[in-house]
């Protein structure tokens, strides 16, 4: 196939609308089901590059959630422990356990769950059925992957009434090494972002804390090669092989740090007790839970609390989680690893980071205020790598 005719760009007044191969040969992917639109394919070759590429640097299967061009999570194929299971919906889920990807899956998806609604999935390997079973029953736009078995392709092509979105790609496929982009009717041109991420950039430890395990080197990987597929700028916190926040797109670095931030203290939250064990009605849909825990652990939890309105989604009426507990809790957080696509101007960004539960930090160093960052980061015992790298991604 050299072009595939979209049904429109990024805006149905955005006429016509077509992928090609600028070179003429064939495109690198396959259409199975359904027809993928422009977003659709920002999404799917932007999600696929990261995929492709944390799989390679961490030897491990690998998946992600895009919405918008920018990832929501990326994860590793690890096993769920049962918590993280029922936060993430997925404990009862029969084979996970057996099926990396599907645990990479599930990781990914399950992390902002509410900013994940209406997906793109992206996943490094062949998706086997037991992946299948969990895509379909999320909403979601589509999935990109090199493969999949004939199970999984029976199942995925019956969801959404057989339209569901199902591309397959080449994963020999390698671009040209110059890359072009069109805005205003000029034309750009650059060398496509090849930089690798692996273990050698963590090795420029500036803090006095050195101590940096393998587990730690691991969550920055994962959380700088998000972060490279991430419109900038960028913040990505990560821990046990998935990125747990993402803040993408803010023009400030301290905003980055703050939308990560929270998102990162919501996944710990959603995986406490009192969010568990929340009494939802049986009948009540995925996507109305997710609506329900982020009302409840917001500052507005009365507008799910309140009379008249619990009785709709629960059994019984759940106690508060107030905001002083949810302090407390989020107190016996540490070993989360934050990667920044740029320098961090201002020491307020590792004093942010460190509320939620940091000990680890990758960035390019090179601010005329380094310093005063590592000057905060030793005050917390913090471990801080300048990888000089900048990871500017638009």
């Amino acid at each position: 196939m050299k072009e595939f005719q979209l049904k429109y760009g990024c805006n149905p007044n955005q006429k016509p609308a077509r992928i090609f191969m600028a070179s003429g040969e064939d495109l690198p992917v396959e259409i199975l089901s359904g027809r993928p639109g422009y977003i659709n394919f920002l999404d799917a070759l932007n999600s696929w590059q990261l995929v492709h590429e944390l799989s390679e640097a961490i030897g491990m299967p690998a998946a992600t959630s895009f919405k918008h061009v920018s990832p929501t999570s990326a994860a590793v194929g690890l096993p769920l422990p049962e918590t993280l299971k029922r936060a993430c919906f997925v404990n009862d889920v029969k084979g996970l356990d057996d099926s990396p990807i599907a645990c990479a899956y599930a990781r990914a998806r399950g992390t902002d769950r509410m900013s994940s609604f209406g997906d793109w999935i992206a996943l490094s390997t062949t998706c086997d059925a037991t992946t299948a079973r969990l895509i379909r029953r999320e909403v979601s736009d589509g999935v990109i992957a090199p493969d999949y078995t004939p199970k999984a392709l029976e199942i995925l092509k019956k969801k959404r009434n057989g339209t569901y979105n199902v591309v397959k790609i080449d994963p020999s496929y390698v671009p040209d090494p110059i890359e072009h982009k069109q805005v205003f009717g000029v034309t750009f041109e650059q060398g496509r972002n090849a930089s690798k991420i692996g273990p050698e950039l963590l090795t420029n430890i500036v803090t006095q804390n050195r101590d940096l395990p393998e587990s730690a080197v691991r969550d920055l990987i994962v959380a700088l090669i998000t972060l490279k597929y991430t419109q900038s700028n960028s913040v990505c916190y990560a821990v046990d092989g998935q990125a747990i926040g993402v803040g993408a797109g803010q023009q400030s670095r301290i905003h980055c740090t703050r939308l990560a931030g929270g998102k990162a203290d919501l996944w710990h939250l959603r995986q406490h007790e009192k969010v568990l064990n929340l009494p939802f009605h049986e009948k009540i849909s995925r996507p109305d839970r997710d609506n329900a825990i982020d009302v409840y652990l917001s500052d507005d939890y009365e507008d799910v609390l309140g009379d008249g309105i619990w009785q709709t989604l629960f059994t019984r009426r759940p106690e508060p989680f107030t905001r002083a507990e949810q302090r407390e809790y989020l107190s016996t957080i540490s070993g989360v690893a934050l990667g920044s696509d740029a320098f961090f101007p201002f020491g307020d960004n590792v004093e942010r980071a460190h509320r939620s539960g940091v000990s680890y930090i990758a960035q390019p160093g090179g601010s005329v205020r380094d310093d005063n960052v590592i000057e905060v980061c030793n005050q917390y015992g913090i471990v801080m790598a300048f990888d000089g790298l900048r990871l500017f991604h638009h």
